[in-house]
C-alpha cells in the first residue's frame, strides 16, 4: 500500500532530478511542483471508505474493494483540486500556459463542475478520446491524491486473496510501470505500480502485464541510455510496459522515470508495439 508519508514527494524528487538531464525538463519541473501540492493535498485527506458491505462484496467476488469505475466520489476531491492548482499556479516561475490552464480549471470548478466530474470519468476509464489534454493531469493529479488516500488508510488485510489479472487489487487500475526492487523479502522481486493510487503488486518476471503470456518476451533500450530501464514487450498482444531496475538505479520511481523515458515509447512505436497503459500525467489527444 502507498506510504503517505513520502509517495508524492518522492516522486518530485525524483523529477527535478531527471529534469537536469532531460530534454522536456520544463515539463518535469511543471509536474514536480503539482507532486508538491500533491504531498500536502495527501497529509490532509480526509474522505469517507470503503463500507464493510462493499468490502465484503469485493472479497466474495475477488474484485478491488476501492474500484475508481462505479465509485461515489464525494465533493472533496473538487477541493482538492483547487488547492493543487492554486498551489503550482503560485509558484515562481511556471510557465504563463500552465497558469492559464490553473486560471481555466478554477473558472470550471466555480460554473461547470459537472464538465470536470465527465472528464474525471473519462480519466479513470482511460479513454483514449475526448481528453482535454492539457487539464487531465491536474485532473488527474486530484484524483491520485484522493484514491492513494483511500488506499493509504485501507487496511491491507482485507485486500480480496486474488483479484483480476493486469489491475490494481485496490483499485482496479491500470499499471503505469513495474519496478524491480532491491533489499529485504522484495530483493529481486517485479511490483506493479498503479497509476492511479500507487499500490504496488507482485508480477513475477517475464511475464506480460497485459496477458500474462511468458512466451515471446523482449526487453528494449535505448543504446547508450540508462541501465535501469527497459521495455518489456509481448509478442502475442503487441503491448509493452517499461520495466525500471533498483539495482540499476536506487532511486527509480515508476511514474516520473516514465515521463522522463520518452525516447523509449517513440522507439517502441517504431518497433510496432503498443503502450499497455498511459501515464497519468501525460494525456495525448486522440480523434475519437
Amino acid at each position: 500500500m502507498p506510504e503517505l508519508a513520502s509517495v508524492f514527494s518522492a516522486r518530485a524528487a525524483r523529477l527535478r532530478q531527471l529534469a537536469q538531464v532531460s530534454p522536456i525538463a520544463q515539463y518535469l519541473l511543471l509536474m514536480a511542483h503539482l507532486a508538491d501540492a500533491q504531498q500536502h493535498a495527501v497529509a490532509a485527506f480526509s474522505a469517507p471508505g470503503a463500507s464493510a458491505d462493499r468490502i465484503a462484496l469485493a472479497q466474495s467476488h475477488g474484485m478491488p474493494p476501492l474500484q475508481a469505475i462505479g465509485w461515489l466520489r464525494d465533493p472533496i476531491w473538487r477541493d482538492m483540486l483547487r488547492a493543487l492548482l492554486d498551489h503550482v499556479a503560485g509558484v515562481s516561475g511556471v510557465p504563463f500556459q500552465a497558469v492559464k490552464v490553473c486560471t481555466a480549471l478554477k473558472e470550471r470548478l466555480d460554473h461547470d463542475a459537472d464538465s470536470l466530474e465527465e472528464l474525471a470519468q473519462a480519466l479513470l476509464a482511460e479513454r483514449e478520446y475526448d481528453i482535454d489534454g492539457a487539464a487531465a493531469p491536474f485532473v488527474m493529479a486530484a484524483l491520485q491524491v484522493y484514491w492513494t488516500g483511500l488506499a493509504g488508510h485501507f487496511d491491507e488485510l482485507q485486500l480480496p486473496v486474488v483479484s483480476p489479472f493486469g489491475v490494481c487489487p485496490a483499485c482496479g487500475s491500470l499499471p503505469v510501470a513495474s519496478v524491480v526492487r532491491v533489499g529485504g523479502k522484495q530483493d529481486g522481486c517485479r511490483y506493479m505500480c498503479c497509476s492511479l493510487c500507487a499500490t504496488e503488486w507482485h508480477l513475477v518476471r517475464v511475464t506480460c502485464s497485459h496477458c500474462q503470456q511468458t512466451k515471446d518476451i523482449a526487453y528494449h533500450s535505448i543504446e547508450g541510455g540508462s541501465e535501469a530501464i527497459r521495455a518489456e514487450s509481448c509478442d502475442h498482444c503487441h503491448t509493452y510496459r517499461k520495466i525500471f531496475y533498483q539495482e540499476k538505479d536506487l532511486y527509480v520511481e515508476p511514474v516520473a522515470d516514465d515521463l522522463a523515458s520518452l525516447a523509449l515509447d517513440m522507439l517502441m512505436g517504431e518497433e510496432g508495439y503498443s503502450r499497455a497503459s498511459g501515464n497519468p500525467l501525460l494525456w495525448q489527444h486522440a480523434e475519437g
